[in-house]
């Protein structure tokens, strides 16, 4: 072989060489975990400032990484073309278009995206500063490429920057969290508490109120020494103080309060005057979001608040406990009723109480019924069945089947779910 052979098969290697760097930088840098690397700058990592430049720029990173890439196997091609044509004659070409198809893919492509993808944060912190250089090289020619598909998208009536944002970043996190957790590197609750936290800002205050059916109040008309029993035998310790209708609040009576003003009167509880005691009632609408009644318990200092509707009408009462059991599950203490409502049958159904709020039954059994229409699944039955059903009437939707098993007045109180997998029997 004459030396221009093998100085043609060195440029060839080098040709080759570039690609393989080309292809494994392009899937590294697109691969890199973007919040590692904002925390890798934070701590002052030179590496991860230049990979973070990069991506600020991708289409011009993409571009530049394309370019030299094509430049580089286009190059290989044709001198490993040149170079089998002076050995073999003409039927160079084939033996060339068959090793270059076989060595780009192998050796240019699948090898360095291989390591790439199972390395990406490292392969980029490697390769940042040499692409920054490709990447500044290649500018013109790769601002020119970028006009030049600008113009061809727009004649097709496409415009770059247009529908790209389709996912927010909180459905992208949640995104990332579910695969994530279906790839075993986050577990379940940690999987359900990261969801509940980004859930926040969808959800409203009666989503997660208790219903004013629910609600432990105290009248405040009764004698004080039994409106002391009445705090004492309570499992809360701040409740609401109505006179004349349960609907009428006057005050919210703290436990710790009354027993200060009780001590205060010598343990007689005669001189004590409850609505001097109690707190002034705080009225929130029921469609504030979760997230700003949280910011508002923040600010205010405080954990307890009234639920209105549109028309000033008591609906019940949220808690700060009832938005931090959104995130962190259900919160119980030794004072806490300890009614849970969800019951598994050995037969793989649940009986469930139809004042379960939804999202704690999804959470608790690991399902996932649409809450958007209902927040019991009580509502869920009724709102798809499109009636009041019957004690015995069965549903089925959404892949389960719904059995109301008692119902008291209009109120579904008990029904049996089954997923529909589970009743099916396998062939004999």
């Amino acid at each position: 072989m004459t030396l221009d052979l093998w100085l043609s098969l060195a440029a060839v290697l080098a040709c080759l060489v570039a690609s393989f760097f080309f292809s494994g930088s392009e899937t590294a840098l697109t691969a890199s975990s973007r919040a590692r690397m904002h925390a890798l700058e934070k701590a002052g990592d030179d590496g991860a400032k230049r990979v973070n430049r990069l991506l600020a720029s991708r289409e011009r990173l993409i571009g530049g990484i394309l370019i030299g890439n094509n430049l580089a196997n286009t190059a290989a091609a044709s001198l490993t073309t040149g170079v089998l044509l002076a050995i073999f004659g003409n039927a160079g070409i084939a033996y060339a278009t068959i090793v270059v198809s076989v060595v780009v893919i192998i050796f240019s492509e699948v090898l360095p995206k291989t390591i790439a993808i199972n390395h990406p944060d490292r392969v980029a912190l490697s390769v940042a500063r040499p692409v920054g250089w490709v990447v500044a090289l290649l500018g013109p020619a790769t601002i020119a490429v970028e006009a030049l598909v600008r113009g061809i998208l727009r004649l097709f009536g496409m415009r770059l920057g247009e529908g790209q944002n389709v996912l927010s970043a909180h459905d992208e996190l949640r995104g990332a969290v579910d695969l994530l957790h279906r790839e075993g590197g986050v577990v379940k609750a940690d999987r359900d508490m990261l969801g509940g936290l980004l859930d926040l800002k969808e959800l409203e205050v009666s989503d997660v109120m208790i219903h004013r059916t629910k609600m432990r109040t105290i009248n405040a008309d009764l004698a004080p020494d039994e409106l002391v029993r009445e705090v004492l035998a309570s499992p809360y310790t701040r409740l609401p103080l109505w006179r004349g209708t349960p609907e009428n609040i006057v005050g919210v009576l703290h436990a710790k309060d009354l027993l200060r003003a009780l001590d205060a009167a010598g343990g007689d509880a005669a001189r004590l005057d409850v609505e001097k005691i109690a707190l002034e009632a705080w009225f929130v609408p029921d469609t504030t979001s979760l997230a700003d009644q949280l910011r508002a318990f923040l600010a205010r200092k405080t954990h307890f608040a009234l639920v209105v509707d549109e028309y000033g009408e008591v609906m019940g009462l949220v808690t700060l406990e009832d938005i931090l059991e959104e995130i962190v599950g259900d919160i119980k203490d030794e004072h806490d009723v300890a009614l849970q409502g969800v019951r598994p049958q050995p037969d793989g159904s649940v009986n469930v109480d139809g004042s379960v709020p939804i999202r704690d039954l999804n959470r608790f059994m690991d399902w996932h019924l649409p809450d958007e229409e209902a927040t019991t699944i009580a509502g869920l039955v009724i709102h798809e069945a499109r009636t009041i059903p019957e004690a015995g009437q069965a549903f089925t939707f959404h892949g389960f089947r719904f059995r109301v098993l008692r119902k008291s007045r209009n109120r579904i109180t008990v029904l049996r779910i089954t997923p529909v997998e589970a009743r099916k029997k396998p062939a004999a």
